[in-house]
């Protein structure tokens, strides 16, 4: 019944996070109407995407020469403090309050049974060996930057355990963040004070 084009369209952004059938069609139909300007200008955004590449650190996308990120290739950054946080949203929201100084690890959306997946296993042994060779064996501290939920807790008992031997102390963002809510919608002095009051 559409053309081909719309349904591969419709096909393809419905699997995108947060939109379905019936935002991809409204999205569509947005792009038909907004005319061929927009249509190029956003495909070229998408395009460009594929320029990026993973922080051989921390696993945050970039576009410099070299392995690492900004924040990663940053000297004034504190090495020894890292905080490991599930997406790269949670990064964006965390550098808005100005108040954490160290360095991070994206380890990926985490599973509510508290297993963690293949690729979580590797990002964490190569947080591992970064604290090892480069730190000599022990961060000052961990934070366990994740959301306040209950498969939030049950994974940060599991990393605590799993990352013990490398710090000489593991933390949890503290007061700030309601039970239940998200790191990525917290505005920045509530992020502040959780990072302030971290446990």
């Amino acid at each position: 019944m559409l053309p081909s084009p719309i349904e591969k369209f419709i096909e393809i952004f419905s699997k995108l996070p947060g939109i379905g059938p019936r935002q991809a069609t409204r999205l569509a139909f947005y792009f038909i109407n907004a005319g061929k300007d927009k249509i190029d200008e956003t495909a070229k955004a998408i395009h460009n995407l594929k320029f990026l590449k993973l922080c051989s650190r921390c696993f945050i996308p970039h576009l410099n020469e070299g392995e690492l990120c900004d924040i990663c290739k940053d000297e004034k950054r504190d090495k020894k403090t890292i905080a490991i946080i599930e997406k790269e949203t949670d990064q964006i929201s965390l550098e808005k309050t100005k108040k954490f100084k160290g360095i991070y690890l994206v380890l990926g959306e985490l599973a509510k049974t508290g297993a963690l997946e293949n690729i979580q296993k590797l990002r964490l042994s190569h947080l591992k060996s970064f604290i090892e060779k480069e730190l000599n064996g022990k961060a000052d501290e961990i934070i366990l930057a994740l959301n306040q939920t209950t498969y939030g807790d049950l994974n940060a008992i599991v990393l605590a355990q799993e990352l013990k031997p490398f710090a000489k102390k593991i933390t949890r963002l503290g007061q700030g963040i309601p039970r239940g809510g998200e790191i990525e919608f917290s505005d920045e002095d509530t992020l502040g004070s959780a990072l302030d009051h971290r446990l």
